[in-house]
Formats: structure tokens, C-alpha cells, sequence
């Protein structure tokens, strides 16, 4: 039984291919996991043994985005009932605050003492609408306020500002300086680059010729290029560092969260609807393998010595853990209530995080 697809070469020059690119980190710790499950608490996962040892309380409903600073002291959770978040203490698992944030906050990066949360002040809730062809996927969102970023300073534990995005703010990415926080705006197709400084709108770039709700970003190791999952265009867009549209990739329906590999040799792209972990050459964007999966897989992470991936999968309650150079299955870790995010300490290569 084939449990994963490679294409176009054999599993066996693949593995021996990567083995040589990538040297095995033998002397970095496996760390934990922390899964946020919507319908409950955040898991926390041995990454020697594959196991659930515990479980945070984030003392609220509905955790969803999910971060950690780069000491390890705190871990950040995007509580969607709430409209806060949680600051924890990681390893503990105690509750130091709830920051309020505003309605409906998702998505969540760490980057130095501040953590950017995007959040939705015109929110409906529920799923997003069905594409209509031809009708540019934008909703009624044109009248309603527009999706924002709030700025948390960690030391001070309080907000500090807002950044406005577009409506329905999704994935967040820093450009390489650190003067610029990207955001996709799946309800108006575009990405926007915005000064972290002054919270000034300085480029808006529109996805509608090559697909429309923009979802996930992320910026090449190199700092070369930025790539883009189009959800209702089933591919990525690749843009240059100035963020010119350069191409589109085909990819599985309903591609989301998207990372390179920490050498940026590979891309990898979760097809939800498809329940598949896709992975690319990251130069020539060459298909290179499929892992089969779960249903509603957002959202994976590296372990930190790069050996494994672990998927989190919503609506099958489960984390699909994969081997990161053949791609063979390694296990199921299964009981879980709407996994939407994971991250990793020490921080590691992912969707939602970076090292």
C-alpha cells in the first residue's frame, strides 16, 4: 500500500539525495510541540516519543493562532471567543494575562518582544463564502471595517498599537530588515506591506490574475522572494523581494500553510481540500512528493532537528507526523479537538513560526 507519492523520481534517490543536502542535526534537542485546538486546550507533544504529555488551560475558548518567543519563556495563544489573548507561561503552563485584542483575532507571529495578532472587527464567523467564477471572491466586504493587526509588547504585556490590514486578514510575514510586516487579505485578494514603525500602508499588491483569498506567506530563507497560497486558486504565487508577481504554481484545492525547508532547497504547501502535505523544488517549483493526510490540514511545523513533520489536521482531530526526507508516515497522534496551529520549542521551520 502506497501511504505517500513521490513525482518525478523514485523515493529511494530522494532519500539518498536529501540525506546528502541535508545532514542530520544529531546534536539538536527534539523539544516539544504545542498544538492549539480550537474546541479546547493546547496540547503540549514529547518530540522523542511522539506523545501527548500534557495539556495547557488557556482559561478561554477557541485557542487558534499560537506562538513562542525565542527564549522559550512565553507562549501565545489567538483566542477567537475571547477576542484576547493568552500569555503563558510555557513551561509551567500558567496563565500570566489575558491582553485583550479585539473580535475574532487568528492569526499570531513572535518576533522579538512584540507578537502581531491579526484580528477581524466585521467577522460573521462560520465558513468562508463559496467562490462564484468570475466574481472576483469579494464578498460583501467592500462596506464592512477593515481586518487589523494588533502590536503586543511582551515585556510591558499590553497592546501597544494597530496596523490596519485589508478585510479578512490572514497570514503574516516580516520582510528580511524587519521593517515591513506583510499580511495576506483573502476578502480583497491582495497583499499588503506595512511599515511596523508607523503602522503606514507602503505597497499593496492585488493576487485577482492569478487566483483569488490569499491565505498563507512566507519569505524565502535567502530573503529573495516571497511565496503566497491562493485558496481559491488552488496554487501559489511567487514574488520577488520587492514583491513583484513573478509566477503561479499549481498546487492541490485549497492550498494555506506553506514553508520552506530551513535550507530553502523545498517547499511545502497543505492542500486542505485534497488532505494532502505537498513539496516542491524551491528554485524550479518542480512537484517533487505528496503525503496523504487528514481533513483540513492548515498548519505544520518542522521538528527542530528538521527529521520530522508534524501536520495538524482540524477536522480529522489529528497531527499526521511525517519522516522530512523520505516522507514516509510515521504516525498518527490522534484525539485531538480541531487542532488549527503548531509550533515547536526550540523554535523550528513552519508555517505559523520561524526560527
Amino acid at each position: 500500500m502506497n501511504f505517500f507519492r513521490l513525482a518525478p523520481i523514485t523515493a529511494c534517490l530522494l532519500a539518498s539525495t536529501l540525506a546528502l543536502a541535508m545532514p542530520a542535526r544529531a546534536d539538536a534537542p527534539k523539544g516539544l510541540a504545542y498544538v492549539s485546538n480550537q474546541d479546547g486546550e493546547v496540547s503540549v507533544i514529547d518530540l522523542d516519543s511522539l506523545e501527548v504529555t500534557g495539556n495547557i488551560d488557556v482559561e478561554d475558548k477557541s485557542p487558534r493562532g499560537i506562538g513562542v518567543t525565542a527564549d522559550g519563556r512565553l507562549l501565545i495563544t489567538a483566542n477567537r471567543d475571547g477576542g484576547d489573548i493568552s500569555v503563558i507561561e510555557r513551561t509551567s503552563g500558567k496563565l500570566i494575562k489575558h491582553i485583550k485584542i479585539g473580535k475574532n483575532p487568528e492569526f499570531v507571529r513572535v518576533r522579538g518582544d512584540r507578537a502581531f495578532i491579526s484580528f477581524e472587527p466585521s467577522a460573521k464567523g462560520g465558513p468562508p463564502p463559496k467562490e462564484v467564477p468570475g466574481a472576483g471572491a469579494k464578498d460583501d466586504d467592500d462596506d464592512r471595517e477593515p481586518a487589523k493587526i494588533a502590536v503586543v509588547d511582551l515585556k510591558k504585556l499590553a497592546m501597544i498599537s494597530q496596523i490596519t490590514g485589508g478585510p479578512e486578514t490572514e497570514g503574516i510575514e516580516f520582510s528580511p530588515d524587519g521593517k515591513l510586516i506583510l499580511v495576506t487579505n483573502e476578502a480583497d485578494n491582495t497583499v499588503t506591506a506595512h511599515s511596523i514603525a508607523t503602522g503606514k500602508l507602503v505597497k499593496t499588491v492585488s493576487t485577482e490574475k492569478y487566483g483569488n483569498r490569499p491565505r498563507g506567506i512566507k519569505v524565502s530563507p535567502d530573503g529573495s522572494r516571497y511565496v503566497v497560497t491562493l485558496e481559491y486558486g488552488d496554487s501559489f504565487l511567487v514574488l520577488d523581494k520587492n514583491l513583484k508577481p513573478l509566477k503561479a504554481v499549481p498546487t492541490g484545492k485549497t492550498p494555506y500553510g506553506v514553508s520552506f525547508d530551513r535550507e530553502g532547497k523545498r517547499l511545502f504547501v497543505a492542500a486542505s481540500k485534497d488532505k494532502l502535505l505537498q513539496v516542491f523544488d524551491a528554485q524550479t517549483y518542480e512537484k517533487l512528493a505528496e503525503m496523504p493526510a487528514g481533513d483540513r490540514c492548515w498548519h505544520f511545523s518542522f521538528t527542530p532537528d528538521d527529521s520530522r513533520i508534524l501536520l495538524a489536521c482540524g477536522r480529522s482531530n489529528d497531527i499526521h507526523v511525517f519522516d522530512a526526507r523520505t516522507y514516509a508516515p510515521l504516525k498518527r497522534i490522534t484525539g485531538k479537538n480541531l487542532p488549527w496551529g503548531i509550533v515547536t520549542y526550540p523554535k523550528s521551520v513552519g508555517s505559523l513560526d520561524a526560527p
